[in-house]
C-alpha cells in the first residue's frame, strides 16, 4: 500500500476556523481539507439543509420539461417512465412515477431486459409505447446518447424526456429536452447528480408549479439517497443534501419496499455504506439475475405483506447473484494466470458463458488481487458486453475514448463504464486498452493509496473529538470517512489474531511513554503480526469507529496498515 498523506492547509485558515468552531485543529484541518474554510460555510456543512438546494429551472430545458409533462397531463396522454434496470435506473422510475401517479393514474413503467436489449433506451420499448398509444417517453439515467433511438421515436410520433447524468457524445438526442448537469451548455451549479438526482430536481419543478414546497417531497428522498449510495457519486454539495435527508427517511419512515427488505436484514440503523452494501445489492440483484421490474415493483408497493413477498424473491436473487459472483471471480484469477498476464498493465478477461448480470461485480472484484484497470466481457447476443472497472485517478472513460475504433457502443464515468464490440475485434481491443493504459497509467497509480486526512497523537482521540468527527456523515467519494496516521506505537502484549482462520488482527495499542491504550482490529491483517511481535516501534494508518461489545460502546481504530518504523 502507498500511504500519501494530503497536504497541509493553510495554517491561518485552520486556526481562525478552529477557534470560531472551538473545535481541535485536527478537525478544522478535516474541514480545510474539504474545502470548508469559514464559519458560515462549517454551518451548512454540519447543519444540511433542504432550503439549500439549487433551483432546479437552473438547469437547461428544465422548463421545456415541465411544459412539456403539465401539457400532456391536461391532454390525457399516456405517459412512459423509462429507466435502466441498475439501482439508480429502478429508483428513478420508482420516484418519477410515484410522483406522478399521485397527479393522475395511467402512467406506465419500462425497464429494459439487461439481456435482450441490454443498457438504455431500446427499439423494443419504444415499439411497446407504441403498442400501448404511449406520446411521451420520459427515460431517467440513460438516454444521453440515443440518437438513433430518439430519431426512431420521433418518425413514430412519440416524444422523448431525457433525464441523464452521463457524459454527453458530441451530438445531443433531439428530444423535447434534455436534462443532464454534465452537458457542456447546462448552467447548472452542481456537476454531480446521479440518475435519481436528476429525476428528483424534475419533480422538484413539477410540485413548485403545483403550489408544493421542498417539504412535500421528503418521502422520495430514500430512492434519492439509495441511488447516490449504488452509484458512488461525490457526496458533496446537493448530494450531500440529498443523501443526508435520505438516510432520515430510511431510518425513521421508508416507504414501504425498503421497509420490507431493512425486515429481511433485521438491522436498527442504516449508514450510506450500510445502504451501499446492503440495501443497494438487493435492488441491483432484481436487474441482474432476474428482471429490473421487480425492484420497481418492491420499490413503488404500498401493501407490506405484497412487499414482504417480493423482498423475499429479491433476497433469493441476491443470494443467486452471491454464488455466481464467487465462481466467475474464481475463473477469471484462473484466466489470468493460465494466460500469464499477472504484469499487464491492464486486465481483460472474457468467457461467453459467463453472467452478464454480474460481470461489473467481478470487475471490481478483480482489481482487489490484480490494481488495474480492468474489463470483464461476456457473450451478448452476438456481440460481447463488458463492464469496465477503473483505479483510484484513471479515467477509463477517456481511454475506452482512445480505443472506439474497435468499439460498437460505450457509455460510462471515469471509474466505471460499459461497452460493446464484435467478437471479431476482441483481441485487436484487448492489445490497444493494454497499450492505452501502459502510456497513461503513471507508475504511483498502479498501488493502491491511502489517501491519509492528518497525522494526530492517539491523546487528541476523546468522545468530542469522535462526537464531532460523525457530524461529518454521511461519508462517501468526496467527504470520505477521515484516516488517520499515528507513529511511535507499539502493542501491550496482548495483540493476537483472531478470527476462525486468524486472518484478522487485534491489537492494544499505546503511543511512546503514555501507557494508556487503545483498542485496534484491522480485518485481513493477520499477516502484519510479525510487525507486532518485533515489539519495535511501527506506524498506523487508521480510520475511528464504535465498538458495541456487552452493552458497552467505547471508540477502537479501525486498521488500514501498519508499518515498522526504523530503529
Amino acid at each position: 500500500m502507498r500511504w500519501t498523506l494530503k497536504p497541509e492547509t493553510n495554517p491561518q485558515i485552520t486556526s481562525k476556523l478552529a477557534q470560531e468552531l472551538g473545535v481541535e485543529n485536527t478537525l478544522a484541518k478535516l474541514l480545510a481539507n474539504r474545502g470548508i474554510e469559514t464559519y458560515e460555510e462549517a454551518k451548512a456543512f454540519f447543519r444540511p439543509s433542504l432550503n439549500d438546494l439549487h433551483n432546479p429551472f437552473l438547469m437547461k430545458d428544465m422548463d421545456t420539461a415541465v411544459a412539456r409533462i403539465e401539457s400532456a397531463i391536461i391532454e390525457g396522454e399516456n405517459i412512459l417512465v423509462y429507466g435502466d434496470y441498475d439501482v439508480d435506473g429502478t429508483t428513478s422510475v420508482s420516484l418519477l412515477s410515484s410522483y406522478l401517479k399521485t397527479i393522475r393514474p395511467n402512467i406506465a413503467t419500462y425497464i429494459p431486459d439487461r439481456y435482450d436489449e441490454g443498457y438504455g433506451i431500446s427499439f423494443k420499448g419504444i415499439d411497446y409505447a407504441e403498442d400501448n398509444g404511449i406520446s411521451l417517453i420520459i427515460a431517467l439515467d440513460c438516454g444521453i446518447k440515443a440518437i438513433d433511438k430518439v430519431a426512431y421515436a420521433n418518425q413514430k410520433g412519440i416524444d422523448f424526456i431525457i433525464c441523464d447524468h452521463h457524459r454527453p457524445g458530441k451530438e445531443i438526442p433531439d428530444a423535447v429536452a434534455v436534462l443532464d448537469p454534465k452537458r457542456s451548455d447546462c448552467d447548472y451549479p452542481y456537476k454531480e447528480l446521479c440518475g435519481c438526482g436528476v429525476g428528483f430536481k424534475l419533480i422538484q419543478a413539477l410540485a413548485s408549479k403545483r403550489g408544493q414546497t421542498i417539504d412535500d417531497l421528503v418521502e422520495y428522498l430514500d430512492l434519492v439517497a439509495t441511488a447516490i449510495a449504488a452509484d458512488i457519486v461525490p457526496i458533496t454539495g446537493e448530494n450531500r443534501i440529498l443523501a443526508y435527508f435520505g438516510l432520515q427517511v430510511i431510518n425513521q419512515n421508508p416507504r414501504t419496499g425498503i421497509k420490507a427488505m431493512i425486515q429481511q436484514v433485521k438491522k436498527e440503523e442504516f449508514t450510506i455504506t450500510d445502504v451501499v452494501f446492503i440495501i443497494a445489492p438487493r435492488i441491483n440483484a432484481a436487474g441482474r439475475i432476474k428482471h429490473g421490474n421487480a425492484a420497481v415493483e418492491l420499490l413503488t408497493e404500498m401493501d407490506f405483506d405484497t412487499a414482504v413477498k417480493f423482498a423475499s424473491e429479491i433476497e433469493k436473487n441476491n443470494t443467486d447473484r452471491k454464488e455466481l459472483d464467487k465462481i466467475i471471480t474464481y475463473e477469471a484469477l484462473h484466466q489470468i494466470e493460465e494466460n500469464n498476464e499477472q504484469q499487464n498493465f491492464s486486465t481483460v478477461v472474457y468467457s461467453e458463458n459467463w453472467h452478464k448480470g454480474v460481470i461489473g461485480i467481478v470487475a471490481s472484484r478483480l482489481i482487489e488481487t490484480h490494481y488495474k484497470p480492468t474489463l470483464v466481457f461476456t457473450k451478448s447476443g452476438d456481440k460481447l458486453a463488458a463492464s469496465a472497472r477503473s483505479v483510484k485517478g484513471f479515467d477509463v472513460y477517456e481511454a475506452l475514448e482512445q480505443c472506439s475504433e474497435f468499439i460498437e457502443q460505450f457509455g460510462g464515468h471515469k471509474y466505471a463504464a460499459g461497452l460493446t464490440l464484435k467478437e471479431e475485434n476482441y483481441q485487436k481491443f484487448k492489445l490497444k486498452f493494454e497499450e492505452v493504459v501502459k502510456n497513461t497509467l503513471p507508475s504511483a497509480l498502479r498501488t493502491p493509496e491511502i489517501s491519509i486526512d492528518a497525522e494526530i497523537c492517539l491523546t487528541e482521540i476523546s468522545s468530542k473529538f469522535y462526537r464531532i468527527m460523525k457530524q461529518f456523515e454521511p461519508f462517501g467519494p468526496g467527504n470520505m470517512k477521515p484516516v488517520f496516521m499515528s507513529t511511535g506505537l507499539r502493542d501491550n502484549g496482548y495483540g493476537k489474531k483472531v478470527g476462525a482462520d486468524e486472518t484478522h488482527l487485534k491489537l492494544n495499542i499505546f503511543e511512546g511513554t503514555n501507557q494508556t491504550t487503545y483498542n485496534a482490529i484491522g480485518f485481513s491483517m493477520g499477516d502484519k503480526y510479525e510487525i507486532v511481535q518485533k515489539k519495535n516501534a511501527f506506524k498506523a494508518v487508521f480510520c475511528l469507529d464504535e465498538n458495541n461489545w456487552n452493552g458497552n460502546t467505547s471508540i477502537q481504530l479501525l486498521l488500514k496498515d501498519i508499518e515498522e518504523e526504523a530503529p
